[in-house]
């Protein structure tokens, strides 16, 4: 018998079929797509982690932390001055699920 070949995607569609399973990767979606904005944006305007911390009034550590999805809640407040030092807007929205 062979064995069925399981791709990242393929196992990663049968999973979010499961509603808890989904609302933690949705949530987890978030902060990896704000880690990759902030790291990319920062990188853009050629700065170190430490630079962005000293203009953010925290540590190089925390950005490090942020950008690599350990840091475990990053408060509005944060992504403010964040938004700030990298001389960008921060915007949030809501939009209307899939299911309403």
């Amino acid at each position: 018998m062979k064995n069925k070949k399981v791709t990242l995607n393929g196992w990663l569609k049968g999973q979010l079929r499961n509603k808890k399973f989904k609302k933690e990767f949705d949530a987890e979606d978030i902060r990896a797509r704000m880690a990759l904005m902030i790291a990319k944006r920062r990188r853009k305007l050629h700065l170190s982690q430490l630079e962005l911390a000293q203009k953010v009034h925290t540590t190089q550590q925390v950005i490090s932390d942020i950008e690599t999805l350990r840091h475990p809640n990053i408060t509005l407040i944060t992504l403010e001055k964040i938004a700030h030092a990298l001389n960008s807007d921060l915007h949030i929205a809501f939009q209307p699920t899939h299911n309403g």
